[in-house]
């Protein structure tokens, strides 16, 4: 009790000091008016944890020794959001909106005062839109009038802060914040997308390239089926533009390089680590490198790999806060000047019903900063499992953060196809073959969030349906998701999931977008373009419709369905039609 009362007392001189403070110079002298620490207010934290996590059993105490990694997320005004426009661009156009969004000198003041309070030091984003800092359990808990607890819930461990002692801030600074997290671990780890690769009935050299199946959906094949070699005619490859990684595993630069050797690509690549060292080789990222490098061979490819520190922990919430890392490391290194026309390309996930509030809240900020300040279009992988966000057979669950407003959400199919050049057919992939617990094999994730409210751009010829409920609702689209060829490990392999598909629509997007820069100085950006074309171009449609098939819950239909979204890229006509289009 003594120490909770000392640290009380630091936070309120902390903040009698700063609200003393007039202006934002450094002139400024502090009101010698003294403030009781009784008189000081406090306002519940809400970490947005389900009812059922709180209610568990407890079963034990988190050491005051442990460190928890925390982050702070900012609220960004209504009227500063007005100021970023949306859907078109031009060159210029992201420059300098993320200097808009932060807290200003007095808040971040405030804030930082009251962690000094408790010693902590916290980093800043650029765009002062956050604060994490790492902060031992014991300080924590002084610091926010509680203590944490373990509970045990449906056989899964996990921590929380006392449910009879909630965390609580000072209500000067609470109006500030919209979430915090790295104060429990609810939230279950996401998971990667790459299915466990199958062996190919292809020459174990990279040097013979060209000896597949004919089920295999080459670079090549898929271009033809898609229409990218109809941009790649127009000498756009993809120069001059950037694809922006989020990976939890690393990869073997002896493989891209044999890929590349076959696909004649020239990608640049590079990587950004966020921890001190680099995450071990893996499938997930080597698969979306080398659909980016078949299908956009002369792009710009930037990798940004999750510390493996935090992603070690065996916490659900340092998982997702390495991955929330990864995202505000791109916003930052394009806090001033984006690159025109970048997308993001992610290809991991978790069932919305396993993760607390905070942790979306955090996640759905960045993406909206990514798209709507720096003017980058993030496709989401929707997952592996059909309608089973939570990998098991039964509850229906989609998977965020394909669910955010923010995201496009990218489906998968299976295609076959007929002479060289074309696709004969195209229908929703699954797999039922085995039921007893997906492991990334039962088909293309879809579904209606229970957290996000559906959009309003979200209106096409489908979208109301009869599992329509009023919330977001996913895929928006989809593309090939099956029988990919990949060189992993030094040889070939067949990989799928909703992984490949998502790099293939991130690499066509970059090619429609170096297109719109070359012809018209502008591109289009965020998940509102792609409901803007339906119905445009007359006969020359945007889109693919899949209409056969199931995501073992969701049934393929005419128009938008849950399953298959809007339907696969038609992406010369795609182009013409943005091209064409006012904003």
């Amino acid at each position: 009790m003594r120490n909770r009362r000392a640290a009380l007392i630091r936070v309120v001189l902390a903040l009698t000091v700063l609200s003393g403070c007039g202006g934002s110079g450094n002139s400024a002298k502090p009101s010698p008016t003294p403030t009781k620490a009784s008189s000081l207010k406090f306002t519940p934290l809400n970490l947005g944890l389900p009812k059922q996590a709180l209610s568990a059993p407890i079963t034990g105490r988190v050491p005051d020794t442990q460190t928890l990694h925390v982050g702070v997320t900012l609220k960004i005004s209504d009227a500063v959001w007005k100021q970023m426009g949306h859907g078109k661009s031009t060159k210029q156009g992201a420059q300098g909106l993320a200097q808009k969004l932060g807290v200003t000198d007095d808040e971040m003041k405030k804030i930082n005062a009251y962690l000094a309070s408790a010693h902590i030091q916290a980093k800043p984003s650029k765009t002062r839109t956050s604060v994490s800092f790492d902060v031992k359990a014991g300080v924590a808990g002084k610091l926010l009038q509680t203590s944490f607890v373990t509970h045990k819930l449906n056989g899964r461990s996990y921590f929380t802060p006392d449910p009879a002692h909630m965390p609580v801030v000072p209500t000067q600074i609470a109006g500030y914040i919209l979430s915090v997290t790295g104060l429990d671990s609810y939230s279950m780890a996401p998971h990667s997308r790459a299915m466990a690769p199958t062996a190919l009935a292809a020459p174990a050299k990279a040097a013979n390239c060209g000896q597949f199946p004919a089920q295999a959906a080459t670079y090549q094949k898929i271009a033809a089926a898609y229409g990218y070699d109809r941009l790649w005619a127009q000498g756009w490859h993809g120069e001059n533009m950037t694809v922006n990684l989020v990976e939890m595993d690393g990869y073997d630069p002896r493989d891209i390089a044999a890929y590349n050797g076959c696909a004649n690509s020239r990608i640049s690549l590079s990587n950004v680590n966020l921890g001190a060292t680099a995450p071990p080789p893996g499938g997930e990222a080597t698969l979306d490198i080398e659909m980016l490098a078949g299908l956009a061979p002369g792009v710009r490819v930037v990798d940004y790999q999750e510390d493996p520190a935090l992603l070690s922990t065996g916490s659900g919430s340092d998982s997702w806060t390495a991955f929330n890392n990864a995202l505000q490391r791109i916003i930052d290194d394009n806090y001033a000047a984006p690159h025109p026309g970048s997308v993001v390309s992610i290809s991991l996930g978790g069932a919305e019903g396993f993760m607390s509030q905070a942790t979306m809240q955090a996640v759905d900020q960045n993406l909206r900063i990514l798209t709507e300040a720096e003017h980058m279009t993030v496709f989401v992988a929707t997952g592996d499992c059909g309608a089973y966000g939570d990998r098991m057979y039964g509850p229906l669950d989609v998977s965020f953060p394909s669910t955010s407003s923010w995201a496009v959400a990218v489906g998968g199919t299976r295609m076959q196809f007929g002479a060289p050049g074309t696709r004969a057919q195209e229908q929703v992939w699954s797999d039922r073959s085995n039921l007893s617990k997906c492991q990334n094999q039962w088909g293309s994730g879809g579904g209606v969030s229970k957290v996000f409210p559906k959009p309003a751009f979200q209106a096409a010829p489908g979208v109301a349906n009869q599992y329509s409920t009023g919330y977001r609702q996913v895929p928006d689209v989809s593309a090939a998701a099956i029988d990919l060829p990949v060189f992993y490990k030094g040889q070939w392999h067949g990989f799928g999931g909703t992984s490949a598909a998502t790099p293939i629509w991130a690499a066509g997007m970059v090619l429609m977008n170096q297109g719109m820069l070359t012809r018209k100085q502008a591109y289009w950006y965020a998940p509102d373009t792609f409901y803007h074309v339906v119905g445009q171009g007359g006969t020359n449609t945007p889109y693919y419709d899949v209409v056969t098939g199931n995501n073992l819950y969701y049934p393929a239909t005419a128009g938008y369905d849950l399953s298959s979204g809007l339907g696969t890229p038609n992406a010369a006509n795609l182009f013409n039609i943005l091209l064409n289009s006012p904003a």
